[in-house]
């Protein structure tokens, strides 16, 4: 057996004991700094957007009550982004602030997202859905502060 075989066999299992299959098994190697990567990646818009909804504050507002939704709801929704947001990127109570994303996805696209000339954004949204569904579900990854403190939520 050549030693790139044997080093396949003995490489670590990915987060649960599932192992990759042999062309796949660097990314068992990569698990964690990939996790926060990944996690870097869904969660760099929702902290972007926001901030900027409380720059623009009154903008948004406008914004929201054009589609029907009460303007009132704002703070909830940068909290929701921004908030959830920053506890992704940290991976702290990584799978419910990933819950609260998937939510927040899936009825931003329903509410804002229905119309004709809005199939790319209704389908990014639902995509981001998916991409916080297996967050919440696979959990954030031994790089997080959830894994830090020993806890799995």
């Amino acid at each position: 057996m050549s030693g790139d075989q044997s080093t396949r066999e003995h490489a670590a299992p990915a987060a649960g004991g599932r192992t990759f299959g042999a062309d796949l098994d660097f990314l068992s190697r990569w698990a964690a700094p990939l996790g926060l990567l990944a996690r870097a990646m869904l969660a760099y818009i929702f902290i972007l957007e926001g901030a900027s909804k409380i720059t623009g504050y009154a903008d948004v507002v406008q914004y929201m009550q054009a589609d029907g939704v009460d303007g009132r709801l704002l703070p909830l929704v940068i909290a929701t982004e921004l908030g959830g947001g920053l506890l992704v990127l940290f991976g702290l109570k990584t799978r419910w602030a990933a819950i609260a994303l998937f939510g927040y996805c899936l009825l931003t696209a329903l509410i804002f997202h229905m119309g004709a000339d809005q199939a790319i954004e209704f389908n990014k949204n639902v995509a981001m859905a998916g991409g916080f569904l297996a967050l919440a579900i696979l959990g954030p990854g031994g790089w997080s502060l959830d894994a830090w403190r020993g806890r799995a939520l």
